[in-house]
């Protein structure tokens, strides 16, 4: 695969953006960006010059939510083929569904294994 799979992460949490972004280069057809919240990563998303194969975001941030996040993505054309995956803590049965039925494309669980990372997200993106 000659183009890089384009991953944008979303987390207000300094930590987990370092480990996600590591745990996804391990990958090398994966090429990475973070944004460290909401409104940052729509910034991204609007200026329209690196537009990624897949949004992962966190649930819970201070500002945009990740749920707003998905809403903003979804609800405009430029971006609503973008899938969303949230990464989140809350992953109860009842939560997994309503981030589903508001249009995420799938939830990973945090705590989340660093080195199955990349292969969990290129699965997601078959």
């Amino acid at each position: 695969m000659s183009e890089k799979i384009r991953i944008l992460y979303v987390d207000d949490e300094p930590d987990i953006r370092l480990i996600v972004e590591l745990a996804l280069r391990i990958r090398p057809e994966i090429e990475v960006r973070t944004a460290d919240s909401g409104e940052q990563a729509l910034e991204v998303l609007e200026a329209g010059d690196w537009l990624p194969d897949l949004a992962m975001v966190d649930v819970m941030m201070p500002g945009l939510t990740g749920p707003d996040v998905l809403a903003a993505i979804l609800a405009d054309p430029k971006l609503a083929k973008i899938p969303v995956v949230f990464v989140t803590a809350r992953a109860r049965p009842q939560d997994v569904r309503s981030y589903i039925d508001q249009g995420a494309r799938s939830v990973i669980t945090k705590p989340f294994d660093p080195m199955a990372l990349g292969e969990q997200v290129i699965a997601l993106l078959d």
